[in-house]
């Protein structure tokens, strides 16, 4: 528009000129500048008339050093040619760009790409809006049209394989059952009820069905043996985020996009480092059968019951991808409050990056009410904060709990694999 205004600050400059002296010249001059503006206009309108473009996302969630594609179409539905459209998108998902620049698009005719992006940051994304763009050849306008339509995409956190971690281990094997009802099947059948649309053949009870003459599925509880909650500190005072290196950084952002594809490469603070070894204890856990729960006070409290299945792990996995650390309660009154609820039997699994004592004195609190608590310490002070670890792992060692550090750089693969199994505790007895 800032070339079109000259063209027309010109054209006036010529009808002054005309106007002022008679001259012919500058009147064809004004009239040639006038129709230049109008021709332009018309032109650049033109050039988005009977454009439809449409956008297809192949999944609404995709995990962190994952592959994220989308398939665009341009279609040309007037009877002109487009010389060049222009299609820029406004996502705000980190280094994603559906735009291009479409030129020699003929009549009736359809251009269709597909952008690619390996996700490297966790959280809820919009998509679009979508906006094209067109002009005239000499530059003069640019129209837009804008498509307000959005839609969002989830990114997962990373998880990392893990070899093993420690198994939950029951209070009492064999020991009563929970009274809650699940949609998964376990040893411990509660009942039995008629067929439901949606009941899975497994749990048909052939016995009854045969006597009643329809369809009797099994009705199944928990087990509370097999229990592992996730206890997850968002506390926002204990997190650090290290200064990154912008030489590092730019090499980084200079792999191709195939050299980053399932290649999980973390951002350099406690957040992300504390998210993706929860989730990647979670995917174990429930890989091998396992009943999870979640617990993290963060941007507000969030409270997953124990479950188990793939629906169980995307439900978890859902909530971490947009935990963030804005909790306001310290993570010793977040053990202590929701811990008291924990029946004997059940496993805890600590994620904190706090070094002080009173997390530590409720998670030793939990083990004397019967309930194994694995610790997983985030080194604070490798990410360039001031808390140290040291003094918490060696006391959390002495009390025979699992316990393991992770520093910044370390592979979360190999520290949680390692993970050592507390010994059993020997209590002293004089006779």
């Amino acid at each position: 528009m800032r070339r079109a205004w000259v063209v027309l600050s010109l054209g006036g400059l010529s009808l002054v000129a005309a106007l002022a002296t008679g001259v012919d010249l500058y009147f064809y001059l004004t009239y040639l500048l006038l129709l230049i503006l109008v021709l332009s206009a018309l032109w650049s309108w033109l050039m988005l008339c009977g454009l439809q473009i449409t956008r297809h996302t192949r999944a609404q969630h995709v995990q962190v050093g994952h592959l994220f594609e989308e398939t665009f179409s341009l279609h040309n539905a007037s009877r002109l040619p487009k010389l060049w459209v222009i299609v820029r998108d406004h996502s705000d998902l980190p280094g994603y760009s559906g735009g291009r620049v479409i030129d020699r698009l003929a009549l009736r005719s359809e251009r269709g790409w597909v952008a690619r992006l390996v996700c490297e940051r966790r959280g809820r994304f919009r998509l679009g809006p979508l906006v094209i763009a067109s002009g005239d050849p000499f530059g003069l306008f640019e129209f837009r049209r804008k498509y307000p339509q959005t839609s969002s995409v989830l990114v997962y956190p990373a998880t990392v394989p893990l070899n093993q971690f420690p198994q939950p281990v029951g209070y009492m094997p064999g020991g009563d059952s929970l009274r809650r009802r699940t949609h998964q099947v376990t040893p411990n059948a509660a009942g039995a009820r008629e067929y439901a649309p949606g009941d899975g053949f497994n749990r048909i009870h052939w016995p009854s069905t045969a006597r009643k003459g329809r369809l009797i599925v099994k009705e199944f509880e928990l087990d509370p043996m097999l229990d592992v909650w996730i206890f997850l500190d968002m506390h926002s005072e204990v997190h650090v985020i290290r200064p990154v290196d912008e030489v590092e950084q730019a090499v980084q952002g200079r792999r191709s996009l195939w050299t980053r594809l399932n290649v999980v490469e973390l951002d350099p603070s406690t957040e992300e480092y504390a998210v993706t070894a929860a989730a990647s204890v979670a995917e174990y856990l429930i890989r091998n059968d396992r009943t999870v729960g979640l617990v993290a006070h963060g941007q507000h409290r969030e409270v997953i019951q124990a479950d188990r299945g793939e629906r169980q792990l995307g439900k978890i996995l859902e909530t971490l991808a947009v935990l963030r650390t804005e909790g306001e309660m310290p993570f010793g009154e977040v053990v202590e409050l929701e811990g008291r609820r924990l029946l004997r039997g059940t496993t805890v699994v600590a994620i904190s990056p706090s070094a002080g004592r009173q997390w530590v004195d409720a998670a030793l609190l939990l083990e004397r009410n019967g309930i194994r608590v694995v610790n997983i310490l985030i080194d604070a002070k490798s990410f360039g904060g001031t808390q140290d670890p040291l003094r918490l792992h060696e006391q959390l060692l002495a009390t025979g709990a699992p316990t393991a550090v992770l520093h910044y750089g370390d592979s979360l693969a190999t520290v949680l694999s390692l993970l050592s199994v507390a010994p059993s505790r020997k209590i002293w007895n004089p006779y």
